[in-house]
């Protein structure tokens, strides 16, 4: 889980690739879960819910530039 204070301090570049790679894993682990080999089921809702948050900030950053 990601904490918002590290993120704000973070680029739009970085941002954008942090949620490219969630987005990679987040594909991952539904492809684990319909394969019935998923074991950290916890990790699906912190995903979705990291994706959310900078899909957030990347929305603030460029509406204020």
């Amino acid at each position: 889980m990601t904490k918002i204070a590290d993120l704000r301090s973070q680029t739009t570049d970085q941002l954008g690739d942090q949620l490219l790679s969630l987005k990679k894993e987040q594909f991952n682990l539904r492809f684990q879960a319909a394969t019935g080999q998923m074991e950290k089921t916890h990790r699906v809702g912190e995903v979705r819910k990291d994706i959310a948050r900078i899909s957030t900030l990347l929305r603030e950053k460029r509406s204020a530039s």
